[in-house]
């Protein structure tokens, strides 16, 4: 692979976007937030905006092309619902998405409830109450023993703050900055990918760009508990070739085995995938297009899944020939998730590139 050249095509307006995109919360299920701070923020950049009933929102260029390309992230975050109220007016809780129980004592969390937003705990009983001799064993956080806090003295003022059965819980945690081009926040996974995919649109726009295609900019719901939101826009567009961009796991920390997830990382640009629902001819054009176009790509392998929406596009409807391009994330599921801006600059030049090279043309068939 050449060497980097890696391209600062981000203004300071696209980090405004980002920061405020990723503080805006959209758990798995209701995601309307968010996707409203999307809708505004690429709907000047593509000609027509579509949404579905469960909230999947989708910008489109040329729409009255027959020929159509999907380009996809997913925009839905892990959370908590509020699961039973005790008398003494702590609040007990199941997952919603994959949310990690074991990082959750002491971090502060935002109810979404009835009358809007209240502020609360998890609480976790002090180091000195939960040794009690040199034999004891300390309790681990689990679900079942993990509750919230949020002032209330018992069930009823929890109730009348608006808190409810069913009510969502966010990490408070948000967007910042580290050292040497880090960036840190909760919900890199996957909002990450429904700004690189904005700023794809934006990028065509701005330079004027013409596709012999439909393209569509999907950012789809409820990817966190099944990959569900890519199912049913996939069955509803329809499209003949589908991108999809996603996170994937920086191995170079600590307890993370590169024999089992493979060697990837963060700064050393986006990975694509070789798996069952990665079109071989597809991912053999974003690989030359990467070399050509001098973006460095890293390279991992999955035996059955790739645990994304790719699979959702795949094999929808007929079959869509579908590849993976993901981004290296390290602390996955977490409120410190961290990622590198070269990388984020790279995989938008990757999917633009991409976009460019391929036409309604291209030869994706395996037996021509």
């Amino acid at each position: 692979m050449a060497k980097s050249t890696t391209k600062k095509n981000l203004k300071p307006a696209s980090y405004e976007f980002l920061k405020n995109y990723i503080n805006t919360p959209s758990p798995t299920g209701f995601e309307s937030g968010g996707q409203k701070v999307w809708i505004e923020y690429i709907k000047q950049y593509v000609d027509d905006i579509m949404t579905d009933p469960y909230g999947t929102a989708v910008g489109i260029i040329n729409p009255n092309a027959p020929f159509k390309v999907v380009i996809e992230a997913h925009a839905d975050e892990i959370s908590w619902f509020v699961n039973y109220i005790s008398p003494e007016g702590l609040i007990y809780l199941k997952r919603n998405g994959g949310v990690d129980h074991q990082i959750a004592p002491s971090k502060r969390v935002l109810i979404h409830g009835r009358k809007g937003v209240v502020k609360a705990v998890f609480g976790w009983p002090a180091i000195h109450t939960r040794i009690n001799n040199s034999d004891s064993k300390e309790p681990q956080p689990k679900v079942d023993n993990l509750w919230l806090d949020c002032g209330a003295r018992n069930k009823k003022e929890v109730e009348a703050l608006g808190i409810h059965i069913g009510a969502v819980a966010t990490y408070e945690e948000g967007y910042d900055e580290l050292a040497h081009g880090y960036l840190i926040a909760r919900a890199f996974d996957n909002r990450i990918g429904g700004f690189m995919i904005a700023e794809v649109a934006r990028l065509l726009k701005e330079n004027k760009k013409k596709l012999p295609y439909a393209l569509y900019v999907v950012n789809a719901v409820q990817e966190e508990i099944g990959l569900r939101g890519a199912e049913m826009i996939a069955r509803r567009i329809k499209p003949d070739v589908a991108i999809i961009t996603d996170v994937t796991h920086d191995s170079t920390t600590p307890m993370i085995s590169k024999m089992i997830e493979g060697e990837c990382h963060c700064g050393k640009g986006p990975s694509l995938c070789y798996g069952p629902a990665v079109h071989n001819k597809l991912l053999n054009l974003v690989e030359q297009t990467a070399d050509k176009n001098k973006i460095p790509v890293q390279f991992r392998t999955v035996s059955r899944s790739t645990g994304t929406d790719t699979e959702s596009f795949a094999y929808a409807n007929d079959g869509c020939p579908s590849v993976l391009i993901s981004i290296p994330l390290r602390y996955m599921h977490t409120t410190v998730e961290m990622l590198h801006k070269d990388d984020i600059e790279n995989t938008i030049r990757l999917i633009y590139e991409t976009l460019l090279t391929l036409t309604p043309k291209t030869n994706l068939s395996y037996f021509k």
